[in-house]
């Protein structure tokens, strides 16, 4: 079998691979780029990358015996992991091998930056002795605002406590609770650490709510001489406008190990700017984090050729092929509920209950399930790199307890599964779905305790109205005016002339000039919009 190692990895991995009679190890000498990776992946089974080499639709469908990609460090945004998995081509990485490293790198460009290590060395190797030109400042008893609080995140906030730094943390799905083990004071927006922080660290992947989310308007917020470090992704910080903070002074350095472009371009304005400290993007870049990510790769790729054994895959969960068959619509359901509750709950979860009822409740393995569910509630939040694996580890690290019950009271569908999740503060959110026909008709047939009919896929449209003639054809009308279709509908009411619960599946995202209209009505609240 033909395994194909892209990017430089411990020698250790490399080892590993070539003790193994059944491989024949080809070892690339630099990182490529597609148009000739292309002519080399026709026979080649596995591929072994790091950050540098790109696996995209185009490599992986001009690679046609290739089974397995192996990621030796935890992102994957360097893999299509969607055509991969539309080709069986499963993905595997190393989460947790990186952490520690990161994390110091993260803390040790703080203190660098407060110090103003880099030009003093510069300046003590150029012949002069500048020391009133580098005073800096104390990084005790300062607040340290941490962008991010999932693995790296905490490992951060643990050395900042031991600097005697107050931490202040903003993360959607970090609980109080969480926090105060953590030692971290938990802030309910961005804000909160813009306007209180001295050092801001970055430790969120990159998503439409992250991306650019450094700003102009941020820095705005921010008190006159905070210092920032990132080495997270380069795409959450708008360059441009770092540039300008940083020349105004209003921010007072920046540590920047990853940049919007990589490798940085040679003529970019960061190079030029005397209060920023650069790096090449070394957060996973020591001896024992690339040990640790070469060794465990060459496991794990090993073991799933060798054996069919899955581990860490960000696309396959670890079951068996029969019980796979009888869980993965249930999986599907679930994960839907997941994202529904995701975008109707509050943004910091406690608790999560999920009931398996009916024919649910006999299932020789529900843990899939779970771990699906928990994959839609954590999918738009800023845990970073989750998968089937370390779903359940990222879901405690956000301060979740998850309960699970097969239950054996009565329920008025064959299958029933239900999701239930609560606040810090004790409000409840919650769905149930089941199955119309086959396992292939999943609906979403409650919400909030009232029922309905939800097809879970799309678009779809929830309201409160008050149950009173009309109220379809007033909803009707704005949708055709606003051009908008509704695919489906179904409504529910407590009492005749009490409060109703709408809900629509639709063909479009609804504009905001209609969601404007509707809340004009008195009789009308709680309208949410939602992508399954």
């Amino acid at each position: 079998m033909n395994v194909l190692i892209c990017d430089p990895i411990s020698p250790k991995g490399i080892a590993l691979f070539k003790s193994r009679p059944e491989f024949k190890v080809t070892v690339l000498e630099k990182p490529l780029k597609e148009a000739e990776l292309l002519p080399l992946v026709a026979d080649v089974e596995a591929m072994v990358v790091r950050s540098e080499t790109k696996v995209t639709k185009k490599v992986i469908e001009a690679a046609p015996k290739l089974r397995v990609v192996g990621r030796a460090g935890v992102g994957i945004d360097n893999v299509d992991v969607d055509a991969a998995t539309q080709r069986g081509v499963v993905v595997m990485n190393t989460p947790g091998g990186n952490t520690v490293t990161t994390a110091e790198l993260a803390f040790i460009l703080l203190g660098a930056l407060a110090r103003h290590i880099a030009p003093a060395d510069a300046s003590m190797k150029a012949g002069k002795w500048d020391r009133k030109l580098f005073s800096g400042v104390e990084v005790h008893g300062k607040t340290l605002g941490v962008l991010g609080m999932g693995r790296i995140g905490g490992e951060v906030a643990k050395r900042a406590l031991a600097f005697g730094m107050r931490v202040l943390a903003y993360d959607p799905f970090l609980t109080e609770a969480r926090a105060k083990q953590l030692g971290v004071e938990l802030v309910g927006d961005a804000d909160g650490i813009y306007r209180s922080a001295d050092f801001i660290t970055v430790h969120m992947p990159v998503t439409e709510q992250t991306r650019g989310m450094l700003n102009a308007d941020a820095f705005a917020k921010m008190k006159p001489g905070v210092r920032i470090v990132n080495a997270a992704r380069g795409e959450i910080i708008e360059e441009k406008d770092l540039i300008a903070a940083l020349e105004s002074k209003k921010v007072a350095g920046a540590a920047l190990d990853v940049f919007c472009e990589e490798p940085l371009p040679a003529d970019h304005p960061f190079r030029k700017l005397p209060n920023v400290l650069l790096t090449p993007h070394l957060g996973a870049s020591t001896k024992e984090a690339q040990e640790k990510c070469g060794i465990e790769v060459a496991e794990i790729i090993a073991a799933y050729l060798l054996t069919g054994e899955v581990r860490n895959a960000v696309n396959l969960p670890f079951i068996d092929a029969k019980t796979y068959e009888q869980v993965q619509p249930y999986m599907n359901l679930g994960e839907k509920l997941g994202k529904l509750l995701s975008q109707l709950a509050p943004a910091s979860i406690e608790r999560v209950h999920i009931t398996y009822g009916g024919h649910a409740r006999t299932l020789p393995n529900i843990d899939p399930i779970t771990r699906a569910i928990l994959l839609g509630l954590l999918h738009a939040g800023a845990i970073k790199d989750v998968n089937h694996v370390n779903v359940r580890a990222a879901a405690a690290a956000a301060g979740m307890t998850v309960e699970e019950k097969r239950s054996d009271e009565p329920v008025t569908f064959n299958e029933w599964l239900h999701v239930a999740v609560f606040a810090p503060d004790g409000e409840k959110v919650s769905a149930g779905g089941t199955f119309f026909g086959s396992p292939n008709n999943p609906r979403i047939v409650r919400v909030f305790s009232q029922p309905t009919e939800i097809v879970p896929v799309g678009v779809v449209f929830l309201m409160n109205n008050k149950d009173r003639p009309g109220i379809v054809g007033h909803i009707g009308t704005l949708m055709s005016k606003h051009k908008v279709n509704i695919a489906s509908m179904s409504l529910s009411r407590d009492t005749a002339g009490g409060q109703a619960l709408t809900v629509l599946n639709l063909d479009s995202v609804p504009p905001p000039a209609l969601l404007d209209e509707l809340a004009k009505d008195a009789d009308i609240s709680n309208v949410r919009v939602v992508k399954l």
